[in-house]
């Protein structure tokens, strides 16, 4: 989801004076004489990163290219203005993305950065579990302590995050003793002592109750990082509805919370604490007795490795799946559906914004919050790009008994079976995977082997419809008013 619905203004004295024509304020720059773009390293809300290489060095660094088209409003330009204020301000210290610079030509702006090549948490999680044979409290306290420390500088330079998730943290390097960073901060604003925001920003699973409220302060990053906590320790996050979040009821019961510390239990608590003034602050967590030295070194339940991969990848293969089954529906099939879109899509840019949906529910009568608004939106967006596409938009609003139907499974598997032998192999899978720009190969793989009962190393049909047919991913038709 983007986070351009809010004001995003640097302090005064960090804004430059603007150049006519130009975002940044400073004269337009061909990045390719200073850098080589090269391969594509993911795709975010409104830019690519890729991998590039300076041409006088030879250095590798990140370069995320924001399309300029895109930045329709001039609260979406001082959006990317401030993160990169944000990220000069930040910059050098421990656990924090190193920034290189940033460039502007006729199409993009391009912001250069340490490459940070060790790859995402839950990676790392799955390698220590098996270079140990084991994954401890202690592991996870180390991890954690990195995540914190970010939040602290963060907080004691006055930026408040808005987007803490295990997605925005990559480890430096592959060595034993890479550091864990901070990498994205397209969500950040700067935050003076008292000041409260009242837009709606986030991730779903990580979104603290204030926020919901609509009005937070800086201390929804401990929130967030309290859910990562939850999820490094339990493979699963805390919470699954925005109902459940608002409640804040911890479930230490099932497993594997019982063998895991009272002293980790006491910081999730302190952390996930519903009233923030009432939430423990960065500088205290870092000083909790867990993080210091209490911390277990005893293996955790071999559940929360397979859980973390399951989370971490299934959902995204439901959501491509249902999007190549809106893909094959008929006109018959999605009659009124399409002139809906079109009516919600008003700049016919072939997406819906988040406020395009919000006005055109409004327009049908709909008496939709605003969270679920961004539910919808999250729940429609497979390619992650904050907007909803119109198949996107076909598959969220199908019923659910009409996607799953055996004909339109059956196409969908067909889809992704592309020598029609019966079976979705790993190179089948690959393709498709990354033909939409949905993850690398470590996701490829954990699909494969969630999917995979009989673990033969491919997906049958059987096994496909099984997947399809259960979980919590919901196409939201009720939510859309179509029945």
């Amino acid at each position: 989801m983007g986070c351009f619905n809010s004001k995003t203004l640097p302090p005064s004295d960090l804004v430059s004076d603007q150049e006519p024509g130009t975002i940044l304020g400073k004269p337009l720059k061909d990045i390719n004489k200073l850098y080589k773009l090269k391969e594509e390293l993911g795709k975010g809300n409104f830019g690519t990163t890729y991998m590039c290489q300076e041409i006088a060095t030879g250095n590798s660094y990140a370069c995320k290219s924001i399309l300029k088209s895109k930045l329709r409003s001039q609260e979406e330009k001082e959006a990317v203005k401030t993160e990169i204020h944000i990220m000069e301000h930040v910059s050098g210290l421990q656990n924090i993305v190193q920034f290189k610079g940033s460039y502007e030509d006729k199409k993009f702006i391009h912001i250069v950065m340490e490459l940070c090549s060790g790859g995402e948490l839950f990676n790392k999680i799955d390698a220590l579990a098996k270079s140990n044979s084991f994954y401890s409290e202690k592991d996870a306290a180390g991890i954690f302590r990195s995540i914190v420390n970010a939040v602290q500088i963060c907080h004691s330079l006055d930026v408040i995050h808005r987007d803490l998730k295990p997605e925005n943290f990559l480890f430096s390097s592959k060595d034993d003793n890479a550091i864990l960073k901070a990498i994205d901060f397209g969500c950040s604003l700067y935050i003076r002592e008292g000041e409260t925001f009242e837009s709606f920003v986030g991730s779903k699973y990580y979104i603290a109750p204030e926020v919901l409220g609509g009005s937070y302060g800086k201390e929804i990053d401990i929130w967030s990082a309290g859910v990562i906590l939850f999820i490094l320790l339990s493979g699963a996050p805390p919470f699954d509805t925005y109902d459940e979040i608002k409640e804040g009821k911890l479930d230490f019961d099932s497993q594997p919370w019982p063998s895991i510390s009272l002293s980790a239990k006491d910081l999730i608590e302190k952390m996930l604490t519903v009233n923030p003034m009432h939430r423990i602050t960065a500088a205290k967590v870092l000083e909790h007795p867990w993080i210091k030295s209490e911390a277990p070194d005893k293996p955790i339940d071999n559940i929360v490795i397979s859980r973390l991969k399951q989370f971490r990848a299934m959902n995204k293969f439901k959501k491509l799946a249902l999007k190549v089954i809106a893909e094959g529906l008929s006109e018959e099939e999605i009659k009124g559906l399409k002139t809906m879109f079109e009516n919600m899509d008003t700049d016919k840019s072939g997406s819906i914004t988040y406020q395009e949906l919000k006005i055109g529910l409004n327009r049908l009568g709909s008496k939709l919050t605003e969270t679920e608004v961004k539910q919808l939106i999250e729940a429609a967006d497979v390619d992650g790009n904050g907007t909803i596409d119109y198949i996107e938009f076909i598959a969220a609003t199908m019923q659910k008994h009409r996607l799953e139907r055996d004909e339109h499974l059956y196409k969908a598997f067909q889809y992704f079976d592309k020598d029609n032998s019966g079976y979705i192999t790993r190179d089948e899978l690959e393709v498709a995977i990354k033909e939409h720009g949905m993850g690398d190969e470590a996701m490829i793989k954990e699909i494969i082997s969630e999917v995979d009962k009989d673990n033969d190393g491919k997906i049958d049909y059987e096994e496909f419809c099984t997947m399809m047919r259960s979980g919590n991913l919901q196409p939201q038709g009720k939510l859309f008013g179509i029945h």
